[in-house]
């Protein structure tokens, strides 16, 4: 017993002679550790409260379009750009005006909108997408070599079917027949028996096949 009592006081001051030995830096860590804590936590409310104006602005761009003011859709839209660059919201908003700015055959401007989109997007899905939308901008201006690169800048698994079909018609146009027809089949595997697509797609796969028989 008597040992027993010795090894809880030998402890008890070894631990004593440790707390007075680290007890500051012990202090100062904890210091160190709880405004760490404070100020991801404040970081973090910070963000959000980022993230909800982002929102609110990204509604409002919506409505604007929606309600036929183009001007208070493109006010709010830089808005965006210049203050919430780093949302996803702002990605979303210049997308839309790309979106109309192809409509409206202004391909050199959808395209510097689809480049911001593309370098602010932190999203792989969100960039992989931009990629795509430019390619389609590059597929209407009829550059087919400019397609397939900004194609091969998206990851083999990000929107399959819809690159694999835009890449067949790059190589379409290039001529290159057969490495169009791995295209489509390629994007037509991807596709459910019941995707609407599915039907475009063969017209596409056809027309190679006529256009080769014809060919020969």
């Amino acid at each position: 017993m008597a040992f027993e009592e010795y090894d809880k006081y030998e402890q008890s001051e070894l631990v004593q002679k440790w707390l007075r030995e680290n007890g500051v830096s012990i202090i100062v860590g904890i210091a160190i550790g709880l405004v760490g804590i404070f100020g991801w936590q404040q970081w973090r409310n910070h963000q959000a409260r980022n993230e909800g104006i982002a929102s609110q602005l990204y509604q409002q761009v919506q409505v604007a379009q929606a309600s036929g003011k183009p001007e208070i859709a493109a006010q709010l839209t830089d808005q965006l750009m210049k203050d919430y660059a780093e949302s996803p919201y702002a990605v979303f908003a210049v997308s839309d005006r790309a979106k109309k700015q192809v409509e409206a055959k202004q391909l050199d401007k959808a395209e510097a909108s689809l480049t911001w989109a593309e370098s602010h997007a932190a999203d792989p899905a969100l960039k992989s997408l931009a990629l795509l939308r430019m390619a389609q901008v590059e597929m209407a201006r009829g550059n087919g070599n400019a397609v397939l690169a900004t194609l091969d800048r998206i990851p083999a698994d990000s929107y399959k079917g819809l690159a694999q079909e835009l890449r067949g018609d790059a190589l379409v146009k290039l001529g290159r027949s057969d490495d169009a027809r791995k295209a489509y089949q390629t994007a037509l595997s991807t596709l459910a028996q019941e995707a609407p697509q599915r039907g475009a797609l063969q017209m596409k796969l056809d027309d190679l096949a006529v256009a080769g028989k014809q060919g020969a």
